[in-house]
């Protein structure tokens, strides 16, 4: 039976047996009188669900920066073992994020969301059965590991919704998805923070109680109003294209810079706090007080990103925001050598607040850099140009968000290794400092930089 998006409740797809779930044969987003006559009333609904979806992701994908938080002496683990409980699932996060991103066309939007979902429950339910003094690392370091699903989701989500919007509205759309999507590291610390404020660090599973009926509920919400789109499909060139384009790496680099930053503090920012600070978070809850600040601003600041972005130019922005990283990365540095925790907890807060708008812009840079390269290779055919900015600029969004995700990884084996070699994060900072400065020298050689071969408008 085919359908249109208005007063959509599709019960099969063209030219298949019916899938028992919700099909959408007819969808032209890009028509005004069909968008205006249900589609963007069906866009906006599985907009919805799926922000919901992928926030819920995102905090289990973090709830090991939460866990570790309740994890006493009585486990015996010390902090460069907790650093690596929470690189784990960053590391199977990231991996997950392409075949994620693929799975939207291969099995429809909404019946993936409904898997995604249901997949969380795994580390949750793991957790909870685990989860007591005496557990040995290794049961510990698996159970963490498991909490990676999470972080495939953004990908799925992400992919599922570029299908649903116009050209025209599509970077509003993302930029809510992607917003909603990263305040779930907040909300899961903002959650530790309520139970260890209320039932003490003795009592880690309520944690997990909260998150059970949420995840439920974002399971049944993608299966009551949540739609597959029967034309999504898969282009597996323009990945391969992408591979081969040069600004396909440099993107992903700075990206790396970006939304690794602020998922690897995201996940290591109360570690760093206990550690490098011991007498002022002699306890967990004081560390939980600050902990979902960075995160918080960083999700929240986001969008100033890409507006910044649409005005100055996606290559401005991305360069200042480095410096301004760099900067404050000394700021950090030169906190810890003076064991400053006000200059400390600023500089950290900064960080978060550029990577978010980072974030942001460097999305916006995408798009911009294909279509720019398009425009020069179909000379006066901007319909062909657009049409082939879309395909490469989508295949690398997918592919940048995977690359990107590492960084978080890099960020948690920095922190591990230098307070196993030096006992303070001051080695890390170094580090991050050096990777800004090479961002923005690396975004100004190749986007900025006068010279015959720069491309405009990014």
């Amino acid at each position: 039976m085919s359908t249109t998006a208005e007063g959509v409740r599709p019960v099969g797809r063209v030219g298949a047996p019916a899938s028992g779930g919700r099909w959408i044969d007819d969808w032209r987003p890009e028509d005004p009188v069909f968008w205006e006559n249900g589609g963007a009333r069906v866009a906006r609904r599985n907009l919805v669900f799926s922000i919901f979806s992928e926030h819920i992701g995102f905090s289990i994908w973090s709830l090991w920066s939460v866990m570790v938080l309740f994890l006493g002496p009585q486990y015996g683990i010390d902090a460069a073992g907790k650093f690596l409980l929470t690189t784990v699932p960053t590391l199977v996060g990231a991996v997950l994020r392409l075949p994620y991103t693929f799975a939207v066309a291969k099995f429809g939007g909404r019946n993936w969301t409904i898997f995604s979902a249901v997949m969380l429950l795994v580390p949750l339910v793991v957790t909870a059965v685990i989860l007591e003094p005496g557990v040995s690392y290794t049961t510990l370091l698996v159970t963490a590991t498991l909490a990676g699903v999470g972080g495939g989701n953004f990908a799925s989500s992400m992919a599922n919704i570029n299908t649903f919007y116009p050209d025209r509205l599509k970077g509003r759309a993302l930029g809510l998805n992607a917003g909603g999507g990263n305040l779930g590291v907040a909300a899961v610390q903002l959650i530790g923070l309520l139970v260890l404020a209320t039932a003490g660090k003795e009592h880690p599973r309520l944690i997990l109680a909260i998150y059970l009926p949420l995840i439920v509920v974002s399971a049944l919400g993608a299966a009551l109003f949540m739609d597959n789109i029967t034309s999504a499909r898969n282009d597996t060139h323009a990945m391969r294209d992408v591979a081969r384009d040069g600004h396909t790496w440099v993107m992903s680099l700075l990206y790396i810079g970006t939304f690794g930053s602020f998922i690897g503090f995201g996940f290591a920012f109360g570690q760093v706090l206990q550690v490098q600070f011991k007498a002022d978070f002699s306890t967990p809850i004081k560390a939980a007080y600050l902990t979902f600040l960075g995160p918080l601003i960083g999700s929240l600041i986001r969008p100033v990103g890409g507006m910044l972005a649409d005005r100055y130019g996606g290559a401005k922005i991305t360069f200042v925001n480095f410096v301004a990283m760099a900067l404050s990365a000394t700021l950090v540095l030169v906190a810890s050598l003076e064991k400053s925790l006000p200059l400390f907890i600023t500089g950290f807060l900064l960080l978060f607040t550029f990577a978010g708008i980072g974030n942001g812009s460097t999305y916006k840079m995408i798009p911009a850099i294909f279509r720019a390269k398009a425009v020069l290779a179909a000379d006066s055919d901007t319909a062909a140009a657009d049409r082939e900015a879309r395909r490469l600029s989508g295949a690398l969004i997918g592919l940048a968000g995977a690359i990107g995700a590492f960084g978080g990884v890099l960020v948690n084996l920095a922190f591990r290794q230098s307070f196993l070699t030096y006992h303070t994060g001051n080695g890390a900072y170094v580090a991050f400092l050096a990777f800004y400065a090479l961002c923005f020298v690396v975004t100004w050689a190749v986007y900025l930089r006068p010279s015959p071969r720069r491309l405009p408008g990014v």
